[in-house]
């Protein structure tokens, strides 16, 4: 199965969620990236909060098992298993070097949080970039 990538509530803010996004490209275990602006984004006159949210599916792996059925019938039967979890998105993403380890990561749920400071040509005083980025399954229950 091709790559899927749905960035429709994405405003395409964020340099670090794009470089997130081009390396999920290159992990063949996901299928699919879905990439929303959070609620939390928000601009002042000295700093920009940017908060996005990646959700990704992983792709599946069939394989046979032997079994018994009613104590003494042979069979196979199949089982699906997710290629990857997040506990192994996460160390391969800690294995690129621009992007690094995660600040908190959980068996649900990998952030990132990035700050950059800016200070565009003829002006005294720079504003800073506050880039906070949340990787989930999809499919996995939501957080109370």
């Amino acid at each position: 199965m091709p790559f899927e990538l749905d960035t429709s509530a994405w405003s395409g803010e964020g340099t670090f969620t794009q470089l997130l996004i081009d390396r999920l490209r290159e992990v063949s275990a996901i299928r699919f990236v879905r990439v929303e602006d959070a609620p939390a984004t928000r601009s002042e006159a000295d700093y920009n909060f940017i908060s996005n949210e990646i959700f990704v599916a992983f792709g599946t792996i069939e394989r046979r098992e032997r079994a018994i059925r009613f104590g003494f019938l042979p069979s196979t039967r199949v089982v699906t298993e997710k290629s990857m979890t997040i506990s192994s998105l996460e160390a391969a993403l800690t294995a690129t070097a621009e992007i690094g380890a995660p600040d908190y990561g959980d068996e649900g749920m990998l952030q990132y949080l990035r700050a950059e400071r800016i200070v565009p040509p003829y002006q005294t005083r720079g504003y800073k970039i506050v880039e906070l980025v949340r990787i989930y399954e999809v499919g996995t229950p939501r957080r109370q």
